[in-house]
């Protein structure tokens, strides 16, 4: 029997289309995995209902020749987006129970394009923070171990956004950087995360916590995977004065291309 959670995205998405596999029976394995590595602490809720709902909805687009960039690919959402339907607390006691009527400019791109979403992911409170420890909801482990029985912190803001795909828990996940809140707890998980450009990705319906830093960015296990993610969550967004209007290149095809001939400027004070 095929290692579905073995699979990239890229290798997914590929394997979706061919009929190799169905969008259920990844998503199931996911939330299966989820649920085996509860004691991570990765997710504040798993939508195990939601996501399955999702995928059936998948399958069925892509039996009908009809599939987004994302289609049937289940990803892990920071608990700092609003979800519409879906309890959206910051990992924060002040909004328990919260539950927005709309859906975040950079999560609705992603279901758009066909992403199944598996829940919201556990972070630092309000994003404050670079070890996952101040979530109401309690600390996210590193799934990593040192050998010597100590527990490691996945870093942070979003330690569970890290933690998740490390652990194979979540195929994707979509976290926010203001300080490094994306690029430090992908390097404590050895995964890959980006901070895009700012204004690259829309802020609206993401809990603010610098709104000139914060900026909405995609965790994966591979360069290849991270690109695919940005190229469905980044828009022009109206609702959003900082967003940037100069359209996305194409990152996909960028893949590979390498960096022979390419200039690096260098801030003179360094």
């Amino acid at each position: 029997m095929q290692d579905l959670l073995a699979l990239s995205a890229v290798e997914a998405r590929a394997a979706l289309d061919a009929k190799d596999i169905s969008s259920v029976e990844l998503t199931s394995a996911y939330i299966q995995a989820a649920e085996d590595t509860a004691g991570l602490n990765n997710y504040v809720l798993l939508a195990a209902d939601k996501a399955l709902d999702m995928a059936s909805d998948a399958d069925k687009r892509i039996a009908a020749g009809k599939t987004g960039v994302l289609e049937g690919l289940p990803i892990g959402v920071k608990d700092m987006f609003c979800t519409k339907g879906v309890t959206s607390t910051a990992c924060s006691k002040i909004l328990d129970g919260f539950v927005p009527v709309y859906e975040s400019t950079v999560t609705a791109n992603m279901w758009t394009q066909g992403g199944v979403m598996l829940g919201k992911l556990n972070c630092d409170e309000f994003a404050m923070g670079s070890a996952n420890e101040t979530s109401y909801a309690g600390p996210v482990v590193n799934p990593w171990d040192a050998g010597d029985g100590v527990d490691l912190v996945p870093g942070g803001s979003s330690g569970g956004s890290a933690s998740s795909v490390a652990a194979r828990s979540a195929l994707l996940s979509v976290g926010t950087d203001t300080g490094g809140s994306i690029r430090q707890p992908a390097s404590f998980c050895g995964i890959v995360g980006l901070k895009p450009t700012y204004g690259r990705c829309s802020r609206w319906g993401i809990v603010a916590f610098a709104s000139s830093l914060d900026q909405a960015g995609p965790f994966s296990r591979d360069v290849a995977d991270n690109a695919l993610l940005l190229s469905a969550m980044a828009s022009h967004d109206a609702k959003d004065s900082t967003s940037a209007e100069t359209p996305l290149q194409d990152v996909v095809a960028a893949v590979g291309e390498g960096v022979k001939g390419m200039k690096i400027g260098i801030p003179r004070e360094y």
